[in-house]
């Protein structure tokens, strides 16, 4: 294989059965025109990411079946995911797109894609509108599909009776919404939506390629997002990062930092001086233990 240009003398998926002894046996080889990237069950058929283009095949008796096909994906798709008739992609270079599929045209369509290139290197679902994603760069970031494109029910989105993947080129798709950006610092190889013990919140916890594991954790109320807020802004200003470098410079290396609050920077405010940890508790009307026990609470809460 050739990765630039990109070329495969040869691409075949394999089809393969197996017995009540779980005992592979093949079915068939299907070739294929190009590098297949990544696959996924969907409706009892196969969802197939090959090359620039996203397809569906059912089984046949020799081969698998090409039953539809959407080409002018930018790169490729790395990553997909279905819920019911919504299929979320990650393409390697372009970051999110979501595509639905209309059974009576036969065809696969975009929803929404993302107006800013990420090169994705893992991605998750957390709900029917919302995806979770980490790029090469270390930056973190949550999307979400916009009202106007949740409420279509398969219409073209044009306005016109265009082929599905021409009127993705039109640039007419509704493009996501970003509602979290996070300057991680490590290339994130990991991300699953879990909880961490049983009868525990559900956070999206993560790896990174250098062997760290962490979490995101979503506040419970509005009371806890004002008070980490300003403990982080009061911690910033008193405990400037060992480099000398600016945090919030740092944690919005690519993107600006948004709806995200640096949790190992609030821990920052035991290891303070006793003096510094009672002015901080002073501009939040709270002793520097209700702080401590705070911050443990949350930690605890996590594990």
């Amino acid at each position: 294989m050739t990765l630039y240009p990109r070329h495969a003398p040869k691409a075949t998926i394999k089809t393969y059965m197996y017995d009540e002894r779980y005992h592979l046996q093949l079915i068939h080889s299907t070739p294929l025109d190009d590098v297949p990237l990544c696959l996924f069950p969907f409706e009892g058929r196969l969802l197939a990411s090959v090359g620039k283009s996203l397809r569906i095949y059912e089984l046949g008796k020799r081969k698998l079946l090409r039953k539809c096909e959407y080409k002018n994906i930018p790169e490729g798709i790395m990553w997909m995911h279905v819920k019911n008739d919504k299929i979320y992609a990650a393409d390697l270079r372009e970051s999110f797109h979501i595509f639905k599929y209309r059974r009576t045209d036969n065809q696969l369509f975009v929803m929404a894609d993302d107006s800013v290139p990420r090169w994705i290197t893992c991605a998750t679902v957390l709900d029917n509108v919302t995806m979770a994603g980490a790029d090469k760069f270390d930056n973190f970031f949550i999307a979400r599909v916009p009202e106007e494109a949740r409420d279509d029910e398969g219409g073209d989105l044009t306005g016109l009776r265009l082929k599905a993947d021409t009127a993705y080129l039109t640039g007419a798709t509704p493009k996501l919404e970003h509602v979290v950006q996070f300057h991680v610092g490590d290339t994130i190889t990991a991300l699953e939506k879990t909880t961490l013990a049983q009868g525990g919140s559900e956070l999206i916890c993560f790896s990174t390629l250098l062997g760290s594991i962490g979490a995101f954790y979503p506040f419970a109320s509005r009371e806890e997002v004002d008070f980490f807020a300003h403990l982080e802004m009061f911690v910033r200003s008193e405990k400037s990062p060992l480099c000398g470098r600016d945090h919030i410079a740092y944690r919005s290396y690519h993107f600006p930092v948004q709806n995200c609050v640096d949790g190992d920077l609030c821990e920052q405010f035991m290891t303070l001086s006793a003096d510094k940890q009672r002015l901080i508790a002073s501009e939040l009307d709270r002793t520097p233990a209700e702080i401590i026990k705070k911050l443990e609470d949350m930690r605890n809460r996590l594990l």
